[in-house]
């Protein structure tokens, strides 16, 4: 059951080890995302996969994925989605005891220390949140900042957040393209109001763009400083590009509030000292973490979530491995 923020590439995580492994797949696409998997699925056909190898549910997830997760005869779920209609299939699961791998919401930590090379955390940690409108499960959208250069950091992020080229997918020029519907629009506009109602301030964005963009969802880069860690905006999965600058002091402090949430999914951290990065990086509570990049996944290695964020291998070998059970045979002779 795989998420409309990315079904061309969601797919193939599923697709490869289904072949690989010799079993078949049921792929359910999300309603608002249907058409490049029944394209692949009909290039596969045409490449040769037998039929009834690759097969496709279109339809609403209440519907068709929820039958999916129900059936008695699937024998596993991959998901994508959100936590909420994770814990439904883990409940549904119980009827044959299902294999699950639950990938599920996220409010990553990106965590930017005073001694990094600022010119590449900057854009690092924007496109950490912005890469795909924000649309993203492991989006670092909670940016700590270390204290001294809270102001120099958020002034050059603004900059950043404004040269970036805002536009429809197809244009060659366009950077980063629209929210997926109406309806995710007005979330992130909502939260863009809850956020100054709690007492943020918007540094920069946070509109709906017009002019020749105007009939489309399209939401400018936000950010937003004098942000907290129990406002709603650096606790709830926006899933627009919206960030949050908070300042720490610490080390301890980083990886306290690094781990204060219910997600954990991803996270990084930007330094020069390779011996602080590490104690972040075995600090923080997650399936990945990145040091002085943001976003780099090989599927050879994978990842996975823990707390909220779900679990079970996505990528590797582990994942290959939930596609088979092991069966011990003793022989007499």
């Amino acid at each position: 059951i795989i998420p409309w923020n990315g079904p061309l590439g969601s797919q193939w995580w599923l697709i490869g080890a289904v072949l690989a492994s010799g079993c078949t797949v049921v792929l359910k696409p999300a309603e608002d995302a249907s058409l490049s998997v029944l394209r692949t699925v009909e290039l596969l056909h045409e490449a040769g996969v037998p039929p009834g190898v690759v097969n496709v549910v279109t339809g609403r997830g209440s519907v068709a994925g929820a039958a999916l997760a129900r059936h008695p005869d699937v024998d596993r779920i991959a998901f994508t989605g959100s936590t909420e209609t994770g814990r439904k299939i883990i409940e549904a699961s119980t009827v044959n005891i299902k294999k699950l791998q639950l990938e599920l919401g996220g409010k990553s930590p990106d965590i930017i220390f005073a001694d990094s090379d600022l010119d590449r955390a900057v854009e690092g940690a924007a496109m950490g949140v912005f890469a795909n409108s924000g649309q993203i499960c492991f989006a670092g959208t909670r940016v700590f900042v270390q204290r001294e250069i809270v102001k120099e950091f958020c002034e050059r992020v603004a900059i950043f957040a404004k040269s970036i080229r805002v536009g429809h997918s197809l244009d060659p020029n366009s950077q980063l393209g629209p929210l997926i519907s109406s309806a995710q629009l007005e979330k992130v506009m909502s939260y863009v109001q809850i956020g100054a109602d709690e007492g943020a301030k918007l540094v920069c964005g946070g509109e709906r763009l017009r002019g020749s963009l105007a009939e489309g969802y399209f939401v400018s880069p936000t950010v937003f400083t004098n942000v907290h860690n129990e406002m709603r905006i650096a606790r709830e999965e926006i899933f627009g590009p919206v960030l949050s600058v908070i300042p720490f002091d610490t080390v301890e402090e980083a990886i306290a509030l690094g781990n204060d949430t219910e997600y954990g999914l991803g996270g990084a951290v930007w330094t020069r000292d390779i011996s602080k990065a590490l104690r972040v990086v075995k600090g923080i509570h997650t399936g990945v973490m990145w040091v002085n990049c943001y976003g780099l996944i090989d599927p050879l290695v994978g990842f996975g979530g823990t707390k909220l964020s779900g679990y079970g291998a996505k990528g590797g070998r582990a994942h290959l491995d939930t596609y088979l059970y092991s069966k011990c045979v003793y022989i007499n002779t």
